[in-house]
């Protein structure tokens, strides 16, 4: 587009009309196919008589200037815990919860409280059996997954299933088996149809979970799948930006923090083979902080 103002003024300047013609013939090469008035008008007249142009606006009266505040940076965000959106009786719950595992001096009375503990009471009575845990207690690795499945139910032991198949494969090419690491989850009962746990379940059993890692005190620490990870590291990215990467995990109850690794989970994996490519290099670097901490 073009002012029609300019098209008439450049076509006044010619005396010659093939000139004239020759620039129209320009600005259409050009794209300038259609001409603008430099005010808006009116198309609306009276008895088919076209409106009066507009008039040009008035300046607005100078208003004194205001001093704006300088803006401040925004905000660092802060994470949220899971607690922190629950209702009063899921945090009664959660509390209830840390005084009964802060009782626990030995696996068995932690494994013995938690199956008498009633602030889960709904996931309990739709399982079969509590899945603790499985492997060597005494290793230096521990890994923590997220909720027993159908095959974990019906055994009472952690990944047990095609899923837990393929983690023994995964930690057996770099020398691990269930000898040498132990396995448990944050959440000891299989959810209903196999769901993903909720924020309050995961709260109510989360005291369990830091007392299960402070009594076995393992050299490294391996959190496997996406709600192990937020339960433990206090976050909300996802798996995919938490992978690969050492953290460290740390509790009243432990003398120093612990090595900790967020790896995809194995039944993710069964659904995008094409991550395991990633997999590989993290259990290389997990394979690799063992040897440094624990030979």
């Amino acid at each position: 587009m073009i002012s029609t103002d300019s098209v008439s003024d450049n076509l006044a300047s010619f005396s010659d009309a093939n000139q004239a013609i020759a620039l129209l013939k320009f600005y259409l090469e050009s794209g300038a196919d259609a001409a603008v008035e430099d005010l808006p008008r009116s198309r609306f007249g009276v008895a088919g008589v076209p409106a009066e142009p507009a008039a040009a606006a008035k300046p607005a009266p100078a208003v004194p200037a205001t001093p704006v505040p300088a803006r401040s940076a925004p905000p660092r965000a802060t994470v949220t815990s899971p607690a922190a959106v629950l209702a009063a009786g899921d945090l009664a719950v959660a509390e209830s919860a840390r005084a009964a595992a802060a009782g626990a001096n030995s696996l068995a009375e932690l494994q013995e409280i938690l199956r008498r503990f009633e602030g889960v009471e709904a996931l309990r009575a739709r399982a079969t059996n509590m899945v603790f845990a499985d492997g060597n207690p005494e290793a230096s690795v521990m890994l923590v997954g997220e909720a027993p499945g159908a095959d974990e139910d019906r055994l009472g032991k952690p990944f047990v299933g095609v899923s837990g198949q393929l983690l023994d494969r995964m930690l057996g090419a770099i020398g691990l088996d269930r000898t040498t690491f132990y396995i448990t989850n944050v959440c000891f009962w299989r959810p209903p149809g196999n769901r993903k746990p909720t924020e309050a379940e995961l709260v109510a059993q989360q005291p369990f979970v830091q007392r299960h890692i402070e009594l076995v005190k393992p050299k490294v620490l391996v959190l496997v799948g996406a709600a192990s990870a937020h339960a433990l590291l206090n976050t909300n990215d996802g798996i995919t930006r938490l992978r690969g990467r050492w953290f460290e995990y740390n509790s009243p109850g432990l003398g120093a923090p612990i090595p900790t690794l967020p790896i995809f989970h194995p039944a993710y994996l069964l659904r995008q083979p094409a991550q395991k490519r990633e997999t590989w290099a993290d259990l290389l670097k997990l394979k690799s902080r063992i040897a440094e901490i624990i030979h």
